[in-house]
């Protein structure tokens, strides 16, 4: 009896001791392992992260408590708290875990990236376009920036919506990939721009915009919009032109600035044009800026099961109700569309544009 009692704790000493040395490895290797990482985790995952690490270096929070208006160390100061007293050992395998699920759900996305999608188009790097079941899908795919549109995505959405205009689809159909569908205008673009350039780029955009708008209006056949997640300042805008629009229930939606052919298609949105004020997709649905709204837990369920039915229609039939739906607006819109960009370009080169431009990288630094 002497000897086991000896030896029982001899024994549970060497194997915790490993077991601490395996779990510090692991730890230091997932510390390397983040680094590695392409994609943004998001908010959330990123203050599990620190407080697993807080709690795994430093034991239980241990820091007074921050002011309320300092709102993002009072998240990680409770995102750190609410660990109560883990244990560092536990904290250390839970961190560890946590990133492995990061490091496997990348790798699992860039594999499938890497495949070939069936009747997916190439020559696109900001947007997913794919062709099936005489459907085009047009898919926004920035999800790190939340769909955010730059330069680039404005030329290829162009590009897209002509060869949807022209390919043997039936409907064509606009979505964005991730938790949000648009977040507007990536105000990055404007990041390094020289005083002198920004007349030339305020024209540029103009044109650009122009155009952009131009072949919405002009699409031939019907266009659909899956709004998947919140949207914001020009893709709402344009939600006007599409002939459908599907939202989930948990889909807000805001204008920046005031759109003069958005106002036109739907007069009673002023307050949200004028004020930016943000409407639930109830809301828009009300006014009828959104056709449906749906639960978000069937949402991709139902809606292409509907549009699946819809894309087996005569092709024909379809593109030419939409011309007779269509024609008689058309001209205003696009003299409405010249009119606004001429006065868009005016407000991107004024002073109010430039101190909010200045003010929202402020922010963003402080964050």
């Amino acid at each position: 009896r002497g000897t086991q009692a000896v030896c029982i704790p001899t024994i549970h000493l060497h194997m915790t001791a490993a077991n601490m040395q395996v779990s510090q490895k692991d730890f230091e290797k997932a510390q390397e392992q983040l680094k590695l990482l392409k994609n943004d985790p998001g908010n959330e995952t990123k203050l599990k992260l620190y407080a697993l690490f807080k709690q795994a270096t430093e034991g239980p929070c241990n820091a007074p408590k921050p002011g309320m208006l300092d709102f993002v160390k009072k998240a990680k100061w409770d995102a750190w708290n609410s660990l109560g007293n883990l244990s560092q050992d536990n904290a250390r395998q839970k961190y560890a875990e946590l990133v492995s699920s990061l490091v496997s759900a990348e790798s699992a996305s860039q594999k499938k990236d890497a495949s070939p999608e069936e009747g997916r188009h190439e020559g696109y790097e900001t947007l997913i376009v794919t062709t099936k079941n005489n459907i085009t899908k047009i898919m926004f795919n920035r999800p790190e920036r939340k769909n955010a549109i730059n330069h680039q995505m404005y030329t290829e959405i162009i590009k897209a919506l002509e060869e949807a205009g022209k390919n043997d689809s039936t409907i064509a159909v606009i979505t964005g990939s991730g938790d949000y569908y648009s977040s507007g205008n990536d105000l990055n673009s404007f990041t390094n721009v020289q005083p002198g350039e920004m007349e030339k780029l305020a024209k540029e955009g103009a044109v650009l915009l122009k155009e952009f708008v131009g072949h919405f209006i002009d699409f031939p056949k019907p266009l659909i919009a899956v709004v998947n997640g919140p949207a914001i300042g020009i893709s709402v805008t344009v939600l006007g032109l599409c002939d459908v629009v599907y939202a989930s229930d948990r889909v807000t939606q805001a204008l920046c600035l005031v759109e003069s052919h958005f106002l036109l298609l739907f007069p009673q949105a002023s307050e949200m044009l004028l004020f930016s004020r943000k409407l639930t997709a109830a809301e828009a649905c009300a006014q009828g800026l959104v056709t449906e709204v749906f639960p978000d837990n069937s949402f991709q369920k139902e809606v292409w099961a509907r549009l699946e039915a819809y894309a087996s229609l005569p092709k024909n039939s379809l593109a030419v109700s939409k011309q007779l739906l269509r024609n008689m607006e058309k001209e205003k819109l696009h003299a409405v569309n010249s009119k606004e960009c001429e006065v868009l370009m005016q407000r991107w080169l004024s002073d109010e544009c430039m101190n909010a431009i200045v003010s929202f990288f402020q922010k963003k630094s402080k964050l």
